[in-house]
């Protein structure tokens, strides 16, 4: 039976080897030609992100602020320039602080060849952000996506004006986020990218591969040297951004609170022998005289465990939360001292400290 069975097997192959041989034109049906990589890509077509700038193209306006001439009062001239994104229906428009700081006017100038004066509706020196608004219909608006986080190797791609060029858009990549390191205060955690921000490109967008903003563009790494420096440029987070904006509509003017401590993050081994059974802790090394924390008992050499239903776990978001706060609220802080858990009534103050923000 066994015998039967193979030589029906063989039997049917040199059947099949012989009609491939006779008919050429069956091989290639049933053997496919292997496809070349070239091929496969011009079937696939390039690469593009074309359809990510046309989504945020035209939200990104150039911005030209103009100064009072200083010999002749009645006269305007421009004086500066640079790049704003159009982020709701109403016209609000966010751009950086220094590209407006010194402005008398300033002039709006969309995509599609309308041009609008704007109103300052606020700014914010210590994230270099500032608000305008322009009164049109039909206003192009930025995709934003509130689920999207920002994170290394993510591909991007900066929308802007440089050097009144016209819209430019370069590409890169996220080289890393929380970048505190140029903040005038050390505070502020900005995106890096590779991603060519030039002098105009402030204010722009950084948007990503899918067209919705990222940060807004805002400085390039420059050394104090004759050396140029390139691949190394600065983006305010989108989030960011928006909570400035937000505050500002809600203000005029961003109202921050505060404590008067400096501390920095322990280690989860100092953490363990130090506060107990709390995840987290920051160390105060300094308290500021009479400032809130001060008059509250805060002292240095303690460590904070716990602000109101938040656990200290990191010093970056222990001072969002006090920012975030509204002067004259009070909150409860437990903090470690000698080993013992102590909690504090601290009553929030009003940050009114300036800081320069950093230029291109």
């Amino acid at each position: 039976m066994l015998r039967l069975l193979l030589r029906s097997i063989l039997l049917g192959l040199v059947a099949a080897a012989l009609v491939i041989a006779v008919v050429p034109d069956l091989r290639s049906k049933i053997i496919p030609a292997p496809t070349e990589p070239h091929e496969a890509l011009v079937a696939s077509g390039p690469i593009s992100f074309n359809q990510a700038v046309r989504r945020a193209a035209p939200a990104v306006v150039n911005i030209y602020s103009r100064q009072y001439s200083e010999d002749n009062r009645s006269k305007l001239k421009t004086q500066g320039l640079g790049s704003g994104v159009i982020v709701n229906d109403k016209g609000y428009i966010i751009t950086n602080y220094h590209v407006v700081a010194s402005a008398d006017q300033v002039i709006v100038a969309l995509q599609d060849g309308r041009v609008a004066s704007a109103q300052l509706i606020g700014q914010d020196r210590r994230t270099d952000i500032a608000v305008l608004q322009i009164s049109m219909s039909d206003l192009p608006v930025i995709p934003l996506n509130p689920d999207y986080s920002a994170k290394v190797g993510d591909i991007v791609l900066a929308i802007g004006n440089p050097y009144n060029l016209g819209q430019t858009t370069t590409f890169g990549i996220i080289s890393a986020t929380g970048r505190s390191s140029i903040s005038t205060d050390g505070r502020q955690a900005f995106i890096q990218t590779d991603a060519a921000i030039n002098e105009g490109n402030s204010g722009g967008a950084l948007v990503n591969s899918q067209g919705e903003l990222v940060g807004i563009n805002t400085a390039s790494f420059q050394q104090a040297t004759d050396l140029e420096t390139y691949g190394i440029s600065f983006a305010i987070p989108q989030k960011l951004a928006s909570k400035i904006m937000n505050k500002i509509i809600a203000d005029g003017r961003v109202i921050r609170g505060y404590i008067g401590v400096d501390g920095q993050d322990i280690s989860s081994m100092t953490n363990r022998l130090l506060a107990g059974n709390f995840t987290g802790g920051i160390i105060v090394l300094g308290v500021e005289p009479g400032g809130p924390a001060d008059k509250a008992g805060i002292k240095a050499q303690d460590i904070i465990v716990k602000i109101g239903d938040m656990v200290a776990d990191n010093r970056q978001n222990v001072m969002d939360a006090v920012t975030d706060a509204r002067p004259g609220a009070e909150v409860q802080v437990v903090v470690v001292r000698d080993g013992k858990q102590i909690e504090l009534t601290v009553e929030i103050g009003e940050d009114t400290r300036n800081f320069t923000p950093q230029k291109q």
